[in-house]
């Protein structure tokens, strides 16, 4: 069987080029991501591992779509290749039932990791451009709202239980321990 992996960053970006593209390869089935390639940890991606079977064919627009960190695609080949699965990536040409492509496989798995640690020192570059300019603040700190005082206070004096309080707070239980902190507000005789 034809089977598509197709996966775009984010969920503002299209991925009609690559729909379109595995329509042109008589894809059968596509499994679509939009979700950094950063990790394998990808719905659309584990869901089309566990559904290929030997004999099948897996196509990409290019080998970046599967992985950005050479381990991980190499990882995923080899279990490619451990089911009697081909992969074939459009964008480099390569064919992993071939040892040359095999061999391309590796040095484009290096190259796309590459560019991706590239892209993060630019962004912390930039970062610390704009801190220096200070044009950069960080985060803006959560502020406290009388409705999470309201809260604090009523687990304080123990009129309302932590699972409630914390959802009445409208805060992350982190958060909300720590903005207890800050205020002193703490639970008496636990």
């Amino acid at each position: 069987m034809r089977v598509g992996y197709v996966r775009v960053s984010t969920a503002e970006q299209n991925p009609a080029r690559q729909v379109e593209l595995m329509k042109s390869l008589g894809v059968e089935k596509v499994f679509l991501d939009k979700i950094s390639g950063k990790n394998t940890d990808r719905p659309q991606f584990n869901e089309m591992l566990s559904f290929l079977r030997e004999g099948d064919t897996l196509y990409v627009e290019s080998f970046s779509r599967l992985s950005r960190s050479t381990r991980d695609l190499l990882g995923t080949v080899s279990v490619l290749s451990g089911r009697g699965v081909q992969l074939v990536s459009d964008k480099e040409k390569v064919d992993t039932n071939t040892p040359q492509g095999r061999f391309m496989l590796t040095v484009f798995a290096a190259l796309s990791e590459l560019e991706r640690e590239n892209i993060l020192e630019r962004q912390r570059e930039g970062i610390e451009i704009a801190k220096a300019e200070g044009k950069y603040k960080g985060r803006k700190p959560i502020a406290v709202t009388d409705r999470f005082l309201g809260a604090a206070r009523s687990w304080q004096e123990g009129s309302l239980p932590l699972k409630d309080a914390i959802e009445q707070s409208g805060l992350s239980e982190s958060t909300f321990f720590r903005k207890c902190k800050q205020q002193g507000i703490r639970r008496v005789g636990v």
